[in-house]
């Protein structure tokens, strides 16, 4: 085989899923392909979450020898504390009428977070531009928050083109000079989900920091 398909398959595997056992779990961060008698998976592996989703499902009923597989969602981490969603209210409110960004990480190691503010190239009442800043050892992105000012609570094209290859939660802050707007998704490679509603924590939190 040629030799960078070699590399492709082996950073991309595709594994078929085998019928009386689990699928062995991966042993580092990366995704691959599970081949199932229902259809072919997307599994994404990071220290803080394990995604599975559905790619496809077969166009004929066909018997195929493996296992099922189902989507599943693990947030590995645990919650994310609504002390830095809190704080990063109060950066994207000391801002205005610009827009702020910050990341929320986490660190595999000591299993803490920490809220890390990206400093701006350029940014104005409409856009925010940053280089992404390079992380601690053992430390991941969870959280990608960027504030839109005044204006409501959106996921843009631009978001959209920003995150297409990120692993991630995307929260957006609006309305930041009252009790804002918010618009949260996960982004797992290229797939963009609601997150089905903020947590509970975090808007308490947020409540209290505008009050």
């Amino acid at each position: 085989m040629n030799p960078i398909d070699v590399a492709l398959q082996g950073s991309f595997p595709s594994v078929m899923v085998p019928t009386r056992e689990p699928v062995a779990p991966m042993t580092q961060p990366g995704e691959r392909l599970l081949v199932a008698a229902d259809g072919v998976f997307l599994e994404i592996s990071r220290p803080w979450l394990r995604v599975v989703r559905r790619l496809s499902s077969f166009n004929w009923r066909t018997p195929v020898p493996y296992g099922v597989a189902s989507e599943q969602t693990e947030l590995l981490c645990g919650a994310v504390p609504a002390v830095l969603v809190a704080q990063f209210a109060a950066m994207a409110r000391a801002a205005l009428p610009n827009e702020a960004g910050a990341w929320i990480v986490w660190d595999a190691a000591t299993g803490e977070f920490r809220l890390l503010p990206l400093p701006a190239l350029s940014h104005g009442p409409g856009h925010l531009h940053y280089d992404r800043p390079v992380l601690r050892d053992d430390e991941w992105l969870v959280v990608d928050c960027h504030s839109h000012g005044h204006s409501k609570a959106y996921f843009s094209s631009t978001d959209d083109r920003d995150d297409q290859h990120d692993v991630k939660l995307a929260l957006v802050l609006g309305n930041c000079d009252r009790a804002p707007s918010i618009a949260l998704r996960l982004c797992a490679k290229g797939r963009f989900e609601d997150a089905g509603g903020v947590p509970q924590k975090w808007l308490a939190a947020l409540s209290g920091e505008v009050a």
